[in-house]
């Protein structure tokens, strides 16, 4: 009897210390590791204007590019953009090769299941472009008609929310980019294109009589920074840095220099 209940009784202690040991939280060096290699590596679609895009030189510039570069002064690191194909950027994130996705990256809840984000810094909507010449006035006229837009995008999740609206087009064509999809539309090979308001207007103003963009939208949604779900300490100061350049006005100077008006969350 004694033996059976010494057993037992071992039984119970190691079942404890082994759910003690699973139960056990990982550190999180996020913040702590970025500090130290002093660099911060941000992923981001390179085609993506007025977010992040290149310039004549070739060097990568944008709203969020500058958003980036001032929270990362801020933390005291270098900011480093590395170029990713915008269907495989949250795997990148999640492998690692990247430390933050920042790149006018909606927040949905399907992405919610696989990464944490920031704060809201930016709404947006998903607006229609369509040639200055086009018929079209109403997306309801989309009826039998070829749509463009960015795989992998908020885009194609908006139009695939609107039911109607995509069980009624001809074929909805996906591009690696925006700037492929307004490209075929301006050739006539497609008929309109579902895209970020933020990047649509900045190219349509820099496309003088090329194309419109329709009174009627596919919804509003929330910009964020995309980070790891267990980066909590990163994540909380990317929070913080957010709010201080919005609560110092360097954001809305930073909106006022690629919109010509402030478009910070409030």
């Amino acid at each position: 009897m004694k033996i059976k209940f010494k057993l037992l009784t071992m039984a119970i202690l190691s079942t404890v210390i082994l759910t003690a040991c699973g139960n056990t939280p990982t550190t999180d060096n996020s913040l702590t590791d970025i500090k130290a290699k002093k660099e911060l590596v941000v992923g981001l679609d390179d085609n993506f204007p007025p977010m992040g895009f290149r310039d004549k030189s070739g060097q990568i510039v944008g709203f969020d590019i500058d958003m980036a570069k001032e929270v990362g002064k801020r933390m005291g690191v270098k900011v480093t953009f590395k170029p990713v194909e915008w269907d495989g950027i949250i795997l990148s994130l999640n492998n690692k090769d990247i430390d933050l996705i920042w790149n006018g990256l909606t927040i949905t809840d399907k992405r919610k299941e696989q990464i944490a984000f920031s704060k809201v810094y930016v709404q947006n909507k998903q607006i229609i472009i369509v040639n200055n010449k086009s018929t079209i006035s109403k997306k309801n006229a989309l009826t039998d008609k070829t749509v463009g837009l960015q795989l992998g995008s908020s885009s194609e999740t908006a139009l695939a929310k609107d039911v109607a609206l995509s069980k009624s087009v001809k074929e909805i064509k996906k591009y690696s980019n925006n700037t492929e999809a307004l490209l075929d539309l301006n050739a006539g090979r497609i008929d309109a294109v579902v895209v970020d308001e933020v990047v649509g207007r900045y190219y349509v103003s820099k496309k003088p009589g090329i194309y419109k963009v329709l009174n009627e939208n596919l919804g509003v949604e929330d910009y964020g920074v995309g980070i790891r779900k267990n980066d909590t300490a990163l994540t909380t100061e990317i929070n913080k840095q957010l709010e201080a350049i919005k609560k110092d006005g360097t954001s809305k100077t930073i909106s006022k220099k690629w919109f010509g008006k402030d478009i910070i969350y409030k």
